[in-house]
């Protein structure tokens, strides 16, 4: 989990469109996160397993 103050600090608008943090809306996670989902690649993972995202299932060749 991410500290609230980093949560906090990444809502805000930044000066400049380059500076947006983009974090996981579900822990706040900023590194490994997928922009097609909104989440981070660790509750991806938990949520896909789990069945949870429409359209993803676990891959098997």
């Amino acid at each position: 989990m991410a500290r609230k103050a980093l949560i906090i600090k990444a809502k805000r608008t930044p000066k400049y469109s380059t500076r947006v943090i983009r974090r996981c809306w579900r822990c706040g996670r900023n590194h490994g996160y997928m922009r097609d989902f909104g989440l981070c690649r660790i509750c991806f993972r938990e949520l896909s397993d789990n069945g949870q995202i429409p359209g993803i299932k676990k891959s098997s060749w």
